[in-house]
């Protein structure tokens, strides 16, 4: 059966899309066929997405657009109230049918989700809905900054609520001056029950590449 991970985080802007990066490099190097697909982007520079962008680079494979991201929307805001004012709604049907012919020229889908794990789609989905409705494993990004031990938490509790595995999780040091840094790594080592995948070190310009040579990946909890 075909694989992938969700890939979701403890906020906006802790690292969702490096990480998924360095997932796919990290996977390809092992030679896997890996595929990024960001469902929903909000979010539009100077014409480009620049988190669709990062994620084909990243990918072993070329997938056409439309199916790594079946919604783009321009403005930086909620997702729901992006598509609103675009008058379209966002469907998780049309994105698992999108992430089904992804699994057909992959062997393994990184599925970056957008915001935090419970960030709605529309007036009655979210990102649990969505997440629920593809079925992979997630990977959670802790975006490590004062904070993040109650957000991580309350994260992995909501995803092992909706039923999915929490296959892993990677420490993101997006807050260079972080006071306790290590202390609040083995504090979420300790409570979120699952393997640690990786610590990312703070990086102003940060290579998905170089980065991931930091990850573990034959430790994520298979179930």
């Amino acid at each position: 059966m075909t694989k992938g991970y969700f890939i979701t985080g403890t906020g906006t802007g802790v690292g969702k899309t490096l990480v998924s990066c360095a997932l796919l490099h990290a996977f390809g190097a092992r030679g896997r066929t890996a595929v990024g697909m960001k469902p929903v982007v909000a979010g539009c520079d100077n014409g480009q997405y620049l988190d669709v962008e990062s994620l084909l680079a990243a990918s072993t494979v070329t997938a056409p657009r439309e199916q790594v991201n079946p919604y783009a929307l321009i403005p930086p805001i909620a997702p729901h109230i992006a598509a609103r004012q675009a008058g379209i709604i966002i469907d998780v049907t049309t994105i698992c049918s999108a992430c089904f012919e992804l699994q057909k020229i992959a062997n393994l889908v990184i599925v970056e989700g957008t915001g935090g794990f419970l960030v709605p789609l529309n007036e009655y989905q979210d990102g649990a809905d969505m997440a629920r409705a593809l079925g992979f494993p997630v990977i959670l990004v802790v975006g490590m900054q004062l904070g993040c031990l109650n957000h991580a938490l309350l994260t992995a509790k909501v995803v092992r609520e909706t039923g999915l595995l929490l296959a892993g999780w990677v420490a993101n040091r997006i807050d260079p001056e972080m006071a306790a840094f290590d202390e609040n790594v083995l504090a979420l080592e300790q409570r979120l029950n699952c393997p640690l995948v990786g610590v990312l070190p703070f990086e102003q310009n940060a290579d998905a590449k170089i980065l991931s040579m930091l990850l573990n990946i034959e430790a994520l909890d298979q179930g």
